[in-house]
């Protein structure tokens, strides 16, 4: 027993430290706007404090809203309809659920086991 408790400190003292070394890269990470085939692309940053949804492009800022106005977890398609995607041509759709799904990648959004997506508290 004694043995085991000693090993959860050790394991303890390790992921302490380990935490403390990522939250410095983080702190230290300096997001440059990226580029392909030397023209910039559009970044989206991850959810942190101090960044703001105003620093979102505007058509993300367009489905984060109209998440929020959901009243619950809702499907792309759903997303669709109220931002104005013709929801009936798949073509159309996936670049939509592309951006949904950036956006969970980034933190602004969950996406649930079931598909559907609902806004982070």
């Amino acid at each position: 027993m004694r043995a085991e408790r000693d090993e959860l400190a050790v394991v303890e003292r390790v992921l302490e430290r380990m935490a403390g070394q990522l939250a410095g890269e983080r702190a230290s990470a300096v997001r440059v706007p990226g580029q392909v085939a030397g023209r910039a692309v559009m970044l989206i940053p991850h959810r942190e404090p101090g960044v703001e949804e105003d620093s979102l492009p505007w058509d993300y800022q367009r489905i984060i809203a109209a998440l929020r106005q959901a009243a619950g977890p809702v499907m792309a398609r759903e997303v669709g309809e109220v931002v104005g995607v013709d929801v009936s041509v798949r073509s159309k759709l996936e670049p939509l659920r592309s951006k949904l799904v950036r956006l969970v990648d980034r933190g602004s959004l969950r996406k649930l086991p079931d598909g559907r997506f609902t806004t982070r508290l």
